[in-house]
């Protein structure tokens, strides 16, 4: 796999922060952290922008001056650096957010990670951490092309055991078929991300172990 080191913007249709930010538009809750167990990192889950859920909810310019209570000011969290970014010639680009210490990933290897699979506008698709109770559910990947989506394994292929890294994935490397993985073993969640198969998506990705 060639990759270039290129200082790209990595941007899709909207400009997406570089931590573990889940806006999800079922469940628009506060800011809340959890850590996962086994000492890995902490994978910070976010909601709606403050402004999009109060429109949603009806409550725009002139009902924010009627009701001040709603225009309380929200704290931001700030937001890890990038590393590096990567962009693959099948038009895979990475975000390097944290390299890791531990073995490197290679072609033919079987990995657990802990994954976020986002729309390229943000919206919340799929992930193995609970978004509520901040609990992990973490899946075994084979890096073989032809068990899991292509576009995933160059991104975890080379990459260190405490690593995260965050991609756009185009639909030509995603989910050709609907047999790749990863894909969720619930009907709703699976129909989910299948409906978006063909466009691009986001993967953050936190690379556990190599089995």
């Amino acid at each position: 796999m060639q990759m270039q080191l290129q200082a790209l913007s990595f941007q899709t249709s909207a400009q997406l922060p570089c931590s573990f930010n889940f806006p999800a538009a079922r469940h628009p809750k506060d800011v809340m952290t959890k850590h996962l167990r086994g000492g890995h990192r902490s994978i910070s889950v976010k909601s709606l922008p403050r402004r999009v859920l109060l429109q949603l909810m009806g409550f725009g310019p002139i009902s924010l001056c009627t009701y001040p209570l709603f225009a309380a000011p929200v704290q931001v969290m700030d937001e890890p650096e990038v590393i590096r970014t990567l962009k693959l010639s099948n038009g895979v680009r990475i975000q390097e957010i944290i390299e890791g210490e531990g073995p490197e990933a290679h072609d033919g290897d079987s990995v657990q990670v802990n994954y976020v699979c986002r729309r390229s506008n943000g919206y919340f698709v799929h992930s193995t951490v609970d978004q509520f109770s901040g609990e992990s559910a973490p899946v075994t990947l084979p890096l073989d092309e032809n068990q899991i989506i292509k576009g995933l394994k160059d991104v975890l292929t080379g990459m260190k055991v405490g690593g995260k890294r965050r991609a756009l994935i185009p639909p030509s490397v995603g989910y050709i078929n609907e047999n790749l993985k990863p894909i969720p073993e619930e009907f709703g969640p699976r129909r989910s991300l299948l409906s978006h198969a063909k466009e691009p998506l986001i993967f953050e990705v936190q690379l556990l172990k190599i089995l």
